[in-house]
């Protein structure tokens, strides 16, 4: 284990040696396995440490990321297709304003949000998450299934942009339990070790549906004419979410309960999931503020990033810098293949050197770098553009990276679904799904093309203040949870370090008060 703030191996006076096993402890595992140790007032026993089985494991991720897969495929299609569904169902508009139209109904599914949060989270809180997992994967893919079947504005007039809406708000509503509730899942599942790493596969579905969206939309862009696209082109996506969606519900029907779940950590726990239970918004508002803060300064710094590079770029390209569709999608993609590169490395990397190094660079250097990047994306030629989008990319991937393992962290299990729900699909309804429409808006009002650059910055300074109080929480068990392993030799060493430092925390208390 690394990150580690070891003692000297030497003290003076009657000071007890510190064990090598305990010295190695990252900081921040040993100070919360030592108040769990004073707590239970002994050492860990077999029963106190969680072996995760690996193919359990393993489905548990899979299941979770190809929720994420779906959900952003959508995104990624939305996205593309935002000036061609302009067109679609806001034929009357200027160019500008089919745009700026289509945003806003891009930005109105992330309304319901908040509300699909307060309705799924309790619900994962007291029946589960697998059971609110698959109901939240079905609805996803009936909302976007919708849109390919919905009428032209041509043929059924104003029904047509109202029908999209009330699609997108089908979309918003179930993904409001989604991500709050994948990320829980699959923390829980996450042995701690490795909590970075496994997580970080949750969002490389995300980017995964992402890029296989908009390729596919550049497929499409490439192969048919314009009037092709309009006609029956822009449908083909959104339709191959159906068969997509049901397996994706067979997945997650053959998942198990969590762990973390099925088994509360002690009394003060179950006590706390009783009591929430009919005033849970209130209890984590009242007790667990802090941290939805954190959360949601977190996810602004993730979601503005996001949302910018994915949902508003290739328009900012065909429409700011009378680029073609197809290059600018390409660019885009291009970046998206770079974060599902870079992605589960990083989430390795976090969990050797932790969380909070990876957001505070990557919040410093998106300060300093997102000027320059918007720099080289509006400049002439190949390889400025596309390292202007690698960079944004990078500093996405960043973000993307920890967040499914840091967010979940930051709550106890009794409330940590409901918690997610709230402090994810908030900080995304005010701040992440509206930046391509406030952005657009403020290219179009300033004339200046480099608000987007200024807008990356304001998250970037938001971010880096948000880092400052959030809590290191790699390698560090769950609140509310069992300590997770991945093998029986790894609770067996847990369970040696834990009789180590029990003792060196007896005795070193011993020595200060003799």
């Amino acid at each position: 284990m690394s990150g580690a703030k070891s003692e000297p191996e030497q003290h003076g006076g009657n000071r007890p040696r510190v064990p090598k096993a305990v010295a190695r402890l990252p900081h921040q595992v040993r100070e919360e396995l030592t108040r769990r140790l004073r707590r239970n007032r002994r050492a860990f026993g077999k029963d106190d440490v969680q072996v995760v089985e690996a193919p359990l494991l393993k489905r548990a991720v899979g299941a979770s990321a190809l929720g994420n897969c779906m959900e952003w495929f959508d995104f990624g299609v939305y996205s593309y297709l935002a000036a061609t569904l302009g067109k679609v169902f806001f034929p009357g508009a200027s160019p500008g304003a089919q745009v700026i139209s289509s945003f806003a109904t891009f930005a109105a599914a992330f309304v319901v949000r908040p509300l699909g949060g307060l309705v799924f989270g309790p619900l994962g809180d007291r029946i589960g998450r697998q059971k609110v997992l698959a109901t939240t994967m079905i609805m996803m893919a009936l909302g976007t299934f919708a849109i390919g079947l919905i009428p032209a504005y041509s043929t059924i007039g104003i029904a047509a942009p109202v029908l999209l809406l009330l699609a997108r708000m089908v979309q918003g509503f179930s993904t409001g339990g989604e991500y709050g509730g994948a990320t829980t899942f699959v923390a829980e599942y996450s042995p701690d070790r490795s909590r970075g790493f496994l997580s970080s596969w949750l969002d490389f579905g995300t980017f995964v549906g992402y890029a296989l969206g908009s390729a596919l939309v550049t497929v499409l862009n490439l192969t048919l004419s314009d009037d092709q696209m309009l006609s029956w082109g822009w449908r083909v996506p959104f339709l191959i979410a159906g068969p997509l969606g049901v397996i994706g519900l067979y997945m997650r029907l053959k998942l198990e309960e969590s762990p973390a779940f099925q088994q509360q950590l002690d009394e003060h726990e179950k006590s706390l999931a009783q009591e929430s239970a009919g005033s849970e918004f209130k209890d984590i508002v009242k007790n667990h503020w802090r941290a939805l803060l954190v959360c949601m300064g977190l996810v602004l710094l993730y979601n503005v990033t996001n949302y910018m590079v994915t949902g508003y770029l290739p328009t900012y390209q065909t429409e700011t810098l009378n680029r073609s569709s197809g290059s600018a999608d390409l660019l885009v993609l291009i970046g998206m293949v770079w974060i599902v590169v870079l992605i589960t490395f990083l989430g390795r990397l976090s969990d050797r050197v932790g969380r909070r190094p990876l957001y505070a660079v990557g919040a410093a250097a998106m300060i300093v770098l997102a000027i320059p990047a918007f720099l080289l994306i509006k400049a002439h030629g190949t390889w400025p553009p596309i390292l202007g989008v690698l960079l944004l990319s990078t500093l996405l991937a960043c973000f993307a990276a920890p967040s499914a393992a840091t967010l979940p962290a930051l709550f106890p299990t009794a409330v940590r679904y409901a918690a997610m729900g709230i402090g994810f699909n908030f900080a995304v309804a005010a701040f992440g799904g509206t930046t391509p429409l406030v952005t657009a808006a403020l290219v179009s009002a300033t004339g200046d093309d480099l608000m987007p650059a200024y807008y990356l910055m304001l998250a970037g300074a938001i971010g880096l203040l948000t880092v400052k109080f959030l809590p290191e929480t790699a390698q560090v068990p769950l609140k509310g949870s069992q300590p997770m392993v991945g093998s029986r030799e790894e609770r067996g060493e847990l369970i040696t370090t834990s009789k180590e430092l029990y003792a060196f925390t007896r005795e070193r208390e011993e020595a200060r008060h003799g």
